[in-house]
């Protein structure tokens, strides 16, 4: 685990957007076990083999997880962006599938 990413996840000032950014870096290291974590403009980005396969970003109103290498994916329609990556946009209140997202990244960073 990155300190500075662990830092980045506790400045957060709405604690709702604090636990799930943990429970979605739990996420990732769940998928990928040797992963790397390292903050790159502002954002926590997750690499496999120093290629990017994840990365969270907040805003006022959302926490942002988006998927690297998803071409070949079978990609859920609450995903936007263009094939290559895609991104789920996460309200308050709002759970997302943990499994899934663990499946999804297991599999778009299979061949990283």
């Amino acid at each position: 685990m990155n300190q500075e990413v662990t830092d980045f996840i506790n400045s957060l000032d709405e604690p709702w957007q604090l636990q799930l950014c943990d429970d979605l870096r739990e996420v990732v290291h769940r998928a990928i076990p040797e992963v790397q974590e390292r903050m790159q403009y502002k954002k926590p980005h997750f690499l496999k083999h120093g290629k990017y396969a994840v990365v969270i970003s907040t805003s006022k109103k959302a926490v942002s997880f988006t998927i690297f290498n998803t071409t070949n994916l079978e990609i859920p329609t609450n995903f936007d962006g263009p094939s290559e990556r895609k991104t789920l946009k996460i309200l308050k209140g709002e759970k997302p599938d943990f499994n899934q997202l663990i499946s999804l990244v297991q599999f778009s960073s299979s061949n990283l």
